[in-house]
């Protein structure tokens, strides 16, 4: 879902520029990584455009927050230094501000949700930082921190609604400008809006007949609120927990307006298949809000069909057991995964004549479960749930349309036990 094409607009009186941007590029380089723009031919096989890829997992924090964060702290004058910084986050902008808080020699405070997993709190730590945890939300922890912020004097450092924020993370688009080809469309994560309007200054400036896009999920559409006037409802759990944003900040909403036309919404499932296939077909992490913008090349392929596109992986920073649970929910979306349920007679060598024929068609048997005692179930017979690994769809009708040769009467599941 998107909104209605609009004609791109000059910079003209907004609150940060294109020299704002450019200035901020000299206090990046060097100190942060100038992460490569990619062709990335199977993904543009897999989408049917021209893909890019600019690789911003591959920071030290594996995140694009690094830029913004390092412009910040490297404009504090030495009175600010001294004092120190406080930030609130739940993730990626907590560990940028504590890596670059400490090499610069700033003495760093996060405050994060109660609820931000303990992995989290520690690699902030690992970096230098020192973490308060306070509230059940962001928003809490934007309270206790701004509450820091004035009892200690510790400048808050906000995670996006900031011109040298800003500015800073402009430079991903300045570095795609110049590594990459002329664009036709840049797809870019929205969380707060931080990455998305530094990167629409810099296009609009040096690559005006590039389009950018903005990336949301259905479940936090707060850009598209900020937009629109539509009022959506914004919560749930999501896989882009780095873009599941309530509320969009003033500055970026401000260039969001007169720069991006256009806000793709991403479901989840979408958000699914696109970790996936960066794993899958460019062997390299994203987190689901990095692959926020491949979710939206997925979900809308006829748009950007034939056209050179820009994917920006904003982030790498994914839980390994979320990515385990992606990998497999994808295997059975292919098929390549699939459940059967069989009610056979409970006697010996039953469940061996049909080990002995899933092994002659070359399914591999990953789970069975064996139950009698279902009411349904004849007395004499019990329910068999097989899942087996497959070779694509063609197999696994293969192997079912095989099981019922034997006069089995089969009933194929989907993910988690449901009926197909």
């Amino acid at each position: 879902m998107t909104l209605p094409a609009t004609a791109h607009d000059t910079a003209g009186d907004l609150p940060v520029t294109l020299a704002d941007v450019e200035a901020a590029w000299p206090l990046v380089r060097g100190a942060v990584l100038r992460t490569p723009t990619l062709r990335a031919p199977r993904l543009s096989a897999f989408t049917g455009a021209d893909v890019y890829v600019k690789y911003e997992n591959l920071q030290v924090t594996a995140s694009f927050k690094e830029r913004g964060a390092l412009v910040k702290l490297a404009r504090l004058t030495p009175e600010e230094a001294r004092r120190g910084v406080v930030a609130m986050s739940a993730g990626n902008h907590a560990q940028a501000v504590a890596h670059h808080g400490t090499r610069l020699g700033i003495s760093t405070l996060i405050v994060m949700p109660e609820t931000t997993p303990q992995v989290k709190v520690a690699a902030t730590e690992a970096f230098g930082a020192e973490v308060v945890l306070y509230g059940e939300t962001v928003a809490d922890a934007q309270q206790e921190a701004e509450r820091i912020s004035r009892t200690q004097g510790r400048v808050f450092v906000h995670p996006y609604d900031d011109p040298d924020v800003i500015a800073g993370q402009g430079s991903v688009a300045l570095e795609m400008i110049e590594d990459g080809p002329a664009f036709d469309a840049v797809l870019v994560p929205i969380g707060g809006g931080g990455l998305i309007s530094g990167m629409a200054l810099a296009f609009a400036g040096r690559s005006p007949q590039t389009e950018v896009v903005g990336v949301e999920t259905h479940l936090y559409p707060a850009m598209w609120t900020a937009m629109t006037g539509e009022d959506r409802p914004c919560g749930g759990p999501t896989l882009a927990e780095g873009i599941a944003v309530r509320n969009v900040g003033a500055i970026t909403a401000q260039i969001v307006r007169r720069l991006v036309p256009h806000v793709v919404l991403v479901d989840e499932t979408a958000l699914e298949r696109a970790v996936n296939a960066f794993l899958l077909h460019q062997k390299t992490l994203a987190e689901g809000a990095g692959a926020a913008g491949l979710a939206a090349l997925i979900s809308e392929p006829e748009r950007f069909r034939g056209k050179t596109v820009g994917l920006v992986i904003s982030g790498g920073n994914i839980d390994p057991r979320m990515l385990a649970g992606i990998l497999l929910r994808e295997l059975e979306r292919d098929q390549r995964i699939v459940s059967f349920r069989l009610t056979i007679l409970d006697r010996p060598g039953m469940l061996g004549r049909i080990a002995t024929l899933l092994g002659k068609l070359g399914a591999n048997i990953l789970e069975v479960h064996h139950r009698r005692t279902f009411l349904d179930v004849p007395a004499k017979g019990t329910r068999l749930d097989l899942t087996v690994e497959t070779r694509d769809q063609a197999h696994a009708e293969l192997i079912q349309k095989a099981l019922e040769g034997e006069g089995l009467p089969v009933q194929r599941l989907g993910a988690g036990g449901a009926d197909w």
